[in-house]
């Protein structure tokens, strides 16, 4: 399992643990490995979300001396355990700890499948 407390995802972005593709029909016909990247879309589960889209702070450089207010974020749709279908082409593949991830923004996200009685 990945220690996702060091990781820090940034504005929109998910990141999600690809289901691996079948090798091989219903049938039994084997597929050549380069079958899977042609897909145009993939399954996965979200391991970790993103703070979301940053809601404008109007900027006030005539006065450095104010504190500056925190920046507000639109949460996104998707939760960590969440099953998510997604465009294939619009994911970023990262190997962390070994394992084969993929970063995709939350609009290439086509469904959330949401189970909570997993969650509870």
């Amino acid at each position: 399992m990945i220690d996702t407390s060091k990781i820090i995802i940034v504005g929109d972005r998910v990141l999600i643990k690809p289901e691996e593709s079948a090798s091989k029909t219903n049938s039994g016909l084997y597929l050549p490995p380069g079958v899977h990247e042609k897909e145009k879309v993939q399954g996965g589960y979200v391991i970790k979300v993103g703070p979301g889209y940053p809601m404008g702070v109007p900027v006030e450089d005539d006065e450095p001396w104010k504190e500056r207010k925190p920046i507000k974020y639109f949460p996104l749709q998707a939760r960590e355990g969440d099953y998510a279908v997604f465009l294939r082409k619009e994911a970023v593949e990262v190997e962390i700890d070994g394992e084969k991830l993929v970063v995709v923004p939350q609009a290439a996200i086509l469904i959330l499948y949401r189970d909570e009685d997993l969650l509870a």
